[in-house]
C-alpha cells in the first residue's frame, strides 16, 4: 500500500482480501473438535465422536496420522487416556499451525519481506536448560485430561481446584513458571465460570486454545531452550504494543536490529511484564514497567539503543538485560520503517507457537484514506479496505482513534482475527497547523509532560503508595 520503492509497507493490499485456500476447511475441523470439549469426552455422543474423528481425518496424510487415529478411536469410545489427549491436542495445534503458516505466507507475499529460512546461520548457541521435573508435568497433564473428560459444561469448583497444588509446586521452579502462569490463569478463568452447567455462553475457541497449549507444554522439553544465542548491534524501535490485564501488564517493543559488522537487518521484539493492582491504569502502567527495562526510556525519547551480546531466542525475542544495553542516538520510527522495514528479515515461529493469534507483523502504510463505517475505522488504498483495530490502542499513551482517523501514514502491526486481516496502529503521522506530527502509542513510556499523562502517573503513584503502606501493616501484625 506504498509505492514499491518506498521501502517499508504493504505492497499488495489486494492479496490480503483474497481467500486463502483450505483455511475455512481447517478452521471448521478445529471448531468441531472444540465443540466436543464443551460437553466433555467421558461419555461422548455422536456429534462429539464426529468432531474427534474429523480431527484424525484432517491429519491423515501426515506423520501424526497413526497416533491421532488411535487417539480419536479411543476418545470417541470414552476410553481416551493421557497419551491420546496429547495426540489430539497435537493434531489440533498442527491444523492451527497450518492456518498460521498460510496466513503468514500471504502476508509475506503482500509485504514483499524476506524471511529467515532454516539455512540462515544463527548466533553462537547457548547451553540448554536442565530437564523439568517429570512428576509436576505429569500432575498437570492429569488435571488437564480430567478437564477434557468433564468438559466445560461439567466444570465445578472441585474439578478446577485440582490445579492449585500443581501451580503451587511449579512456581518455585524457574523453568516451570511459564507453565505455572498458564495453568494458573486458565484455572482462574474456569473458577470464575463455575458451575459450567449454568454458563450462558462458553468461550469455546479460547478455552480449547488454552487447554491444548497447556497440555502440549506438559510434554518434557516442550517449553523450548530459551535463548539460542546473542546479538550485537543497533536497535531501532518501531513502536510499543501494550497488553493489560486486571492483575498484570506487558509492554512489547517491536524494533529493527542492525547487526554490528554488517548483515541484513532483523525484526526483533523486547518484552517486559509486571504484576499490577487493578487501581493502576493508563499512563501509571509505565511506573511498573519502566524500572525493569531501560529500552522504554529510549522509546519515549525517540532514540535507538545499542546492545552488546544480548540473548535472543530463535523467534527473535530479546531476553532483555539492562546491563547489556545503552541508549543511542535519536531514531525516528517512520524513517526506520521507510528505509529498512521491507529489507528486515522476520524469524519463523517455533512449531508449538504457530497459531493465528500470534501473527503481529510490523508494516508501514502511506497514502491511504480513512473511512469510518458501521464496522469501525478502515484505511482505503487503491480501492482496498483494511480494518483498523483501535480497541488495541492503549490508554497509556497519546495515540487516539481520532489521531488515527486524521493520519496519512501509519506504522502498525498486521494481525488476523475473526476471518480478516486487521491493522493495530503503533504510531501515526498527521498534520497539525500545516506541520507533520508523529503520535506514538508508547510516547509516554519514558515519562511525559502531557497533562493527562502526568495526572495518571500521579494517581498511580498514590495508589501504589497506599498499597505498600497497607502491605507493610499486614507484615508488621
Amino acid at each position: 500500500m506504498v509505492p514499491p520503492d518506498a521501502g517499508g509497507g504493504l505492497m499488495r493490499g489486494d492479496l490480503l482480501s483474497d481467500p486463502v485456500e483450505g483455511l475455512d476447511e481447517a478452521l471448521a475441523v478445529v471448531d468441531a473438535f472444540d465443540e466436543a470439549l464443551v460437553a466433555g469426552l467421558l461419555r461422548p455422543g455422536p456429534a462429539q465422536a464426529a468432531g474427534v474423528s474429523g480431527l484424525a481425518g484432517a491429519v491423515a496424510g501426515t506423520p501424526l496420522a497413526a497416533r491421532v487415529a488411535e487417539a480419536a478411536e479411543k476418545a470417541a469410545a470414552g476410553t481416551g487416556g493421557e497419551d491420546h489427549f496429547v495426540a489430539l491436542a497435537a493434531a489440533r495445534n498442527a491444523l492451527l499451525g497450518s492456518v498460521h503458516d498460510a496466513l503468514v505466507q500471504r502476508i509475506d507475499e503482500a509485504v514483499g519481506r524476506p524471511v529467515e529460512g532454516d539455512e540462515t546461520a544463527g548466533p553462537e548457541p547457548v547451553a540448554a536448560a536442565p530437564e523439568e521435573a517429570a512428576n509436576l508435568l505429569a500432575a498437570a497433564r492429569s488435571w488437564l485430561c480430567d478437564l477434557a473428560r468433564g468438559g466445560w459444561r461439567g466444570l465445578d469448583h472441585e474439578l478446577v481446584a485440582g490445579a492449585a497444588p500443581v501451580v503451587a509446586a511449579m512456581l518455585p521452579e524457574p523453568g516451570m513458571r511459564r507453565r505455572a502462569a498458564l495453568l494458573d490463569g486458565f484455572a482462574a478463568e474456569l473458577a470464575a465460570s463455575c458451575p459450567g452447567a449454568t454458563l450462558e455462553r462458553v468461550p469455546v475457541r479460547r478455552w480449547a486454545d488454552l487447554w491444548s497449549r497447556a497440555l502440549l507444554l506438559t510434554v518434557p522439553g516442550s517449553a523450548g531452550a530459551g535463548a539460542v544465542g546473542t546479538v550485537t548491534g543497533r536497535l531501532l524501535p518501531l513502536g510499543v504494543d501494550v497488553q493489560e490485564h486486571a492483575t498484570a501488564v506487558q509492554a512489547q517493543v517491536h524494533a529493527v536490529l542492525e547487526p554490528a559488522g554488517g548483515g541484513a537487518p532483523r525484526l526483533v521484539r523486547a518484552s517486559v511484564s509486571a504484576p499490577k493492582p487493578d487501581t493502576v491504569v493508563g499512563a501509571g502502567l509505565w511506573q511498573l514497567l519502566r524500572p525493569r527495562m531501560s529500552l522504554l526510556g529510549a522509546v519515549g525519547e525517540g532514540r535507538s539503543a545499542e546492545v552488546e551480546a544480548m540473548p535472543v531466542t530463535a523467534e527473535g525475542d530479546l531476553l532483555w538485560d539492562d546491563a547489556l544495553a545503552r541508549t543511542g542516538e535519536p531514531a525516528d520510527a517512520f524513517a526506520t520503517a521507510r528505509v529498512m522495514l521491507s529489507a528486515a528479515t522476520a524469524a519463523r515461529v517455533e512449531p508449538l507457537d504457530r497459531h493465528p493469534v500470534r501473527i503481529a507483523v510490523p508494516v508501514l502504510l502511506e497514502g491511504y484514506a480513512a473511512r469510518e463505517g458501521e464496522d469501525g475505522l478502515a484505511f482505503e488504498v487503491a480501492g482496498q479496505l483494511l480494518a483498523v483495530d483501535t480497541d488495541r490502542m492503549p490508554a497509556a499513551g497519546p495515540l487516539t482513534p481520532e489521531a488515527v482517523a486524521a493520519s496519512h501514514a501509519c506504522v502498525g502491526l498486521l494481525r488476523w482475527d475473526a476471518g480478516e486481516f486487521l491493522l493495530q496502529p503503533l504510531a501515526v503521522e498527521t498534520t497539525v497547523r500545516k506541520k507533520t506530527v508523529a503520535v506514538h502509542a508508547g510516547a509516554w513510556a519514558g515519562g511525559t509532560s502531557d497533562k493527562a499523562g502526568v495526572r495518571a502517573e500521579k494517581a498511580a503513584t498514590d495508589a501504589v503508595a497506599v498499597l505498600r503502606e497497607r502491605a507493610g501493616r499486614l507484615l508488621r501484625t
